[in-house]
């Protein structure tokens, strides 16, 4: 096993047996003629399309130019490990090590510029002195988790705040090293030659490489990095969309290769990310909790793991591991006497709670935090405590959990853009990204021009629609319109009584000269189906409306929920697609005049002033 592992392929095919002698009868046949084989060529388009209206459209593809395509980037492998010997995986600190190797050791590099992925790649444009290059570099404050236990809430005691400040070298501070290894080289010429349709794995990789020179230029401008998307800490782009949780709008950046030449494509994009404030009234709004004596801490330690927080009043910022398991007035710590020691020459330790900690010898007002748990920002065995109230979340952390009905509604309302607002945004992001500045994107001689790419568009004919009664409409200036086709479901939730809605109804009708008939019946939905899935709910409610009115042409409806409601989906795609059945819908949490009368108008309009004469009304 040994001599076949290090002989390798070689020695197994001089093991294999030897093959069996042909027949004397076989004539073989050769596998592939000797003719000249047919060359086989991609199926090329019959041509463009001609339907439709010719328009000319502007794209969010801004025209980019190269200016030598001559040189080579060279990609290599980044190595990171701490003083002893520890792999680093924490995000953002490799930006952060390789900044720093680049500002010590400039001399060194031939004072080349980086492209880092913020991993495990670097590229460069021209290769490094040396394929293989080690460095050793200090970072301050890279760990500001960094604690003595339960020696104090803050890890003050081991220097402690004063004696700290007498110190040259900061007391948070680690040493890396890097180690930097040759991995391939990449022809920029890869670039032209995609943009002449011969796509390789190197026009790929070149193209990567400009999109890794987006990233970095974003991560040193402070932006939140989700992928080829930016995000910015400014709160012109934060939208609130409830249970603490911020829409946040950015951008997605990248270089695509197109028939009319590379273009940088840019684009709107959003994310979510936690509100940045107190972390108790973050904890309120996501559990929309009355005050921090209901909340659920069990949920709250799972909100909150591996969130970070800035402390008061000193700034630094932690990562949350976790909360204490007593109360801030209960959880005791050993606080070590600076002035008392034991037989052995040490410090003795004193049993002290984090409340008394904070006010007594930190003399820091606490108004609420004595009756709730601590935040720990320290490891498992080693926990380091502080008061809630001191503690703030950082700006610009994502929420990747999943968002509420509501949530996505509020979402996708608050993000819709119309065009020009969207061009605007675009071209604002184009000019305060200032990639002309890009040290890398100089070095290649990218020059991206600020105006949208223009190019032809046709406006194709609208597709006809059948509704579930059989009937086939078209479209008119670009949407489908319902009139006599589609109508008004009244959900009522058991909150309100349906017979006032529908008389506050025919009362504000007649006010404004529309006649309504009262409704042939209503129909409420039975207490045992409230629990069913929503198209269970809607199916039972059909069986009642059936049972009495088996061709309703209107149907005002009532919903438990403003906008969110669960039942809206299914009820529509019942009442338009299987049946062709006029509704609407309605939430009447606060039902006056107003919204009466805008509900009237839009009744209106999709009954074209037709007189109904079976109007049913009903409740889930």
């Amino acid at each position: 096993m040994d001599s076949f592992e290090q002989e390798g392929n070689g020695a197994a095919l001089e093991s294999l047996p030897p093959p069996p002698p042909v027949p004397p009868d076989v004539v073989p046949i050769k596998a592939e003629s000797d003719a000249k084989k047919t060359v086989r060529h991609p199926m090329a388009r019959r041509g463009v399309g001609t339907k439709g209206q010719k328009v000319t459209i502007l794209t969010n593809h801004f025209k980019v130019s190269v200016g030598s395509t001559d040189g080579h980037f060279y990609h290599y492998s980044v190595s990171l490990s701490y003083e002893d010997g520890r792999p680093v995986d924490g995000k953002g600190v490799g930006r952060k090590v390789i900044d720093r190797v680049h500002e010590t050791y400039k001399n060194e590099l031939d004072g080349k510029n980086f492209a880092y992925d913020g991993e495990k790649s670097l590229f460069t444009i021209g290769p490094l002195p040396n394929n293989k290059l080690e460095f050793t570099v200090v970072l301050e404050d890279v760990a500001p988790t960094r604690n003595n236990g339960n020696a104090s809430p803050d890890g003050l005691d081991s220097p402690n705040g004063r004696e700290r400040k007498r110190l040259r070298r900061p007391y948070h501070s680690k040493t890396f090293k890097v180690e930097i290894s040759y991995a391939a080289k990449i022809p920029m010429q890869a670039i032209q030659n995609a943009l002449r349709g011969q796509e390789s794995e190197n026009s790929q990789e070149a193209l990567r490489v400009l999109d890794i020179i987006l990233r970095q230029h974003a991560a040193k401008q402070g932006c939140l990095l989700v992928r080829q998307s930016f995000f910015q800490d400014n709160q012109n782009n934060f939208t609130d969309i409830g249970g603490g949780v911020l829409g946040c709008r950015g951008f997605h950046s990248s270089f695509r290769a197109t028939q009319g030449g590379l273009s940088l494509n840019i684009d709107v994009s959003t994310t979510m990310i936690i509100q940045p404030c107190p972390v108790v009234d973050f904890l309120l709004a996501n559990q929309n909790a009355r005050d921090p004596y209901s909340l659920d801490w069990n949920k709250a330690k799972r909100v909150l793991k591996n969130l970070r927080i800035k402390v008061s009043p000193s700034n630094q910022e932690y990562k949350i591991t976790g909360l204490s398991e007593q109360l801030c007035k209960d959880q005791l710590f050993s606080m070590k006497q600076k002035n008392t020691k034991n037989e052995n020459g040490e410090a003795e330790t004193l049993e002290i709670t984090i409340y008394d900690y904070f006010v007594n010898h930190r003399n820091i007002q606490l108004r609420y935090s004595a009756d709730l748990p601590c935040i720990n920002v320290g490891k498992p065995k080693r926990p380091t405590y502080i008061p809630i109230e001191l503690c703030s979340l950082v700006s610009l952390q994502r929420y990747t959990k999943a968002l509420s009905t509501f949530q996505r509604a509020s979402l996708v309302e608050k993000s819709r853009q119309k065009p020009q607002e969207r061009m605007n945004v675009l071209s604002n992001v184009l000019r305060t990204s200032n990639y002309g500045a890009e040290p890398m994107l100089k070095s290649c001689g990218v020059n991206i021009n600020s105006n949208f790419t223009q190019v032809d568009g046709r406006i194709l004919p609208a597709p006809r629609l059948r509704v579930g009664n059989g009937e086939d409409f078209f479209p008119r200036n670009g949407r489908w319109n319902f009139n006599n086709k589609m109508g008004c479901c009244n959900f009522s939730a058991p909150r309100c009584d349906p017979n006032n809605i529908a008389r506050d109804l025919i009362r504000c009708g007649e006010m404004k000269g529309i006649r309504i008939d009262p409704p042939f019946d209503i129909f409420n939905e039975m207490n045992q189906n409230r629990r069913l899935s929503p198209v269970v709910r809607v199916e039972k409610m059909f069986e009642q409306i059936q049972s009495k009115l088996p061709a309703p042409q209107f149907l005002l409806c009532l919903l438990p929920d403003r906008k969110n409601s669960d039942l809206y989906g299914p009820w529509k795609r019942k009442n338009l697609s299987e049946y062709g059945i006029v509704t609407q819908c309605m939430a009447p949490a606060r039902v006056n005049d107003q919204y009466l009368t805008n509900l009237l108008l839009k009744i209106n309009a999709k009954v074209s002033k037709e007189h109904h004469s079976h109007i049913c009304c009903f409740s889930h």
